[in-house]
């Protein structure tokens, strides 16, 4: 059984390294992840303000996410992570049917991912995403990353 619930301080040191895990192919395709992403500060910050998500597997944690309210009805999904070990087993799918169903009042979502990433491509594109624009992180001029939206 998928559950969803917000992430405590308890469960920070878990939902890194399975962050750090998710991250992994893209620091040895790209050279990098997510700024702050392996350490705890990025999680406990995240925890602070509000709508970051533990994703249980069976009462175990295997992945998270972050969704941040832009207002007007503008949600931008900012992190989307679950353990190797537990993808192809329909867990992203169930986060975003958690997603839809917990903000219905969203008229908007958007996200990004990188450039290279054509399984998250094809993931979100399944889920009714659309590419919209493509973008230079400030962090990284050097990498690419791709804009998605779902109206």
């Amino acid at each position: 059984m998928i559950e969803f619930k917000l992430v405590s301080k308890n469960d920070l040191e878990i939902v890194k390294n399975i962050a750090v895990k998710a991250f992994k192919a893209d620091l040895e395709k790209y050279g990098s992840m997510p700024p702050g992403i392996e350490g705890i500060q990025w999680h406990e910050e995240k925890i602070n303000d509000g709508n970051y998500y533990k994703i249980l597997f069976d009462d175990q944690i295997v992945g998270a996410m972050k969704i941040y309210d832009k207002d007007n009805g503008h949600f931008h999904l900012g992190a989307l992570f679950i353990d190797p070990i537990f993808q192809n087993q329909g867990v992203g799918s169930e986060a975003m049917y958690f997603l839809n169903k917990t903000f219905n009042q969203a008229g908007r979502w958007t996200l990004d991912t990188p450039y290279k990433n054509y399984r998250n491509h094809y993931f979100y594109e399944k889920h009714g995403f659309k590419k919209i624009d493509e973008f230079k992180p400030e962090s990284d001029k050097a990498f690419t990353l791709y804009l998605y939206e779902k109206k």
